[in-house]
């Protein structure tokens, strides 16, 4: 396309005028980049050879050179072929095997052409050599199609990877689902990986979702186990982003006191003592606890619905706050109505109601959130219905509805929540 502009002006020595022709292509700057990346096919004036692995690419200097500012790039070349590196005086630059000769082809084609094809294949690979070489263009690129490919199977990768290439927005988007999707990354062999400052911070925060703190005692003990010379000095640190006080305490007595790894060092022994000593005071209602080992995390919550369709509740959903949606999760093994419904810890216990043939239970069935089965407890002492129920110090109790003896029946949980 040809854009040309026309202008007369009246010279002051006649009365005639002068044309001025502006003429302007706007596809030069990319048939030019066409041509260069011709000769460069061709090995035309190039200067300069580039090594990768076992290939070779002739290149020019001034391409090199100038892309940094056409692409606002940080003079990697600029510096190297300028006198501020030793290969400004070489004609061969060798990278050995620092980076694949594949991903320098497409760097080097972006160069030339100012396109590059980013998949998942390459993706990861050319975001590395992106930031290596400061094609900052291509790294962000990179960066970004990664973003929108993010998963709870590959955060934690997509974490390490944005933190060792400052990409910060796909840092902080990993960070986030790996937090919200802990249950998940905790079994991916990236977690054992972690560097012990990453993992400190993670099984530490606030915003990690678990509804029960024993993923993350385990996910400690499986982290120093990975590399138990190295790591086992880390281990009262670990034991620290524990909520021990919060684990059952069976749990707490029979497994964490009496693990192997934590009897033999002194620090970690004191840790879990103080926790039991601040559990029994949670048993016992002794007084405020205010210690962190006994405080919930902010998001270890989760709100589920009970309905259906028909007249009769027959599912079980959960209220997906963030993408704001309700998501289907279980049916009720014995659909009914007017029960009663309360969440001890990780479960949820229906209790009683009346059923299809209006035949009235005293029936406690139990839905585990964490493992999402249902599973059925010891029954009430009476049948019930249209009552209601509550929990206080980890028992459940039901009071009130037709069918109902005087007074409030406990009924504790199968298992400590």
């Amino acid at each position: 396309m040809s854009v040309s502009v026309h202008e007369n002006r009246k010279s002051r020595a006649s009365s005639g005028s002068i044309n001025i022709y502006l003429f302007h292509k706007s596809s030069y700057a990319d048939s030019v980049l066409t041509h260069l990346n011709l000769l460069r096919q061709q090995r035309l004036f190039t200067d300069v050879l580039l090594h990768a692995g076992n290939r070779t690419f002739p290149c020019h200097r001034a391409v090199l050179a100038a892309c940094s500012r056409y692409f606002d790039f940080s003079r990697y070349f600029e510096a190297m072929f300028s006198g501020g590196l030793k290969e400004s005086q070489d004609s061969e630059v060798n990278f050995d095997n620092s980076i694949h000769p594949e991903v320098l082809e497409l760097l080097l084609d972006y160069a030339y052409s100012s396109r590059v094809i980013i998949n998942e294949e390459n993706a990861e690979s050319l975001l590395e050599a992106g930031d290596m070489l400061e094609f900052q263009d291509i790294r962000d690129a990179c960066a970004e199609f990664l973003e929108k490919n993010l998963h709870p199977t590959n955060c934690l990768g997509m974490l390490l990877l944005s933190d060792a290439h400052q990409c910060t927005k796909l840092y902080e988007l990993s960070w986030r689902m790996c937090l919200s999707n802990f249950q998940t990354i905790r079994k991916n062999e990236d977690f054992l990986q972690l560097p012990q400052d990453m993992v400190v911070q993670l099984l530490s925060s606030e915003e990690l979702e678990t509804e029960d703190e024993r993923l993350v005692y385990e996910s400690a003990i499986n982290w120093i186990s990975y590399d138990l010379k190295k790591r086992y000095c880390y281990l009262p640190e670990l034991l620290q982003t524990v909520r021990l006080a919060l684990l059952p305490a069976i749990y707490l007595m029979e497994n964490v006191a009496m693990e192997e790894l934590i009897t033999k060092q002194r620090k970690s022994k004191e840790i879990v003592e103080e926790a039991i000593r601040c559990k029994l005071k949670i048993l016992q209602n002794d007084g405020v606890v205010t210690s962190l080992c006994a405080r919930p995390r902010k998001t270890g919550h989760a709100l589920f619905l009970l309905g259906g369709q028909t007249f009769m509740c027959d599912k079980l959903y959960l209220v997906d706050q963030k993408a704001k949606e309700i998501i289907p999760k279980a049916d009720i093994p014995s659909p009914r109505k007017e029960f009663s419904a309360c969440a001890i810890g990780c479960k949820v216990y229906i209790t009683g109601g009346r059923g299809a043939e209006n035949g009235v239970s005293k029936d406690v069935w139990v839905y585990d959130t964490l493992h999402e089965e249902w599973s059925k407890a010891a029954p009430m002492l009476v049948a019930r219905f249209g009552h209601g129920s509550a929990e206080l110090k980890h028992c459940l109790y039901v009071v009130g509805g037709p069918h109902s003896c005087n007074g409030a029946v406990s009924q504790p949980p199968p298992q400590s929540p």
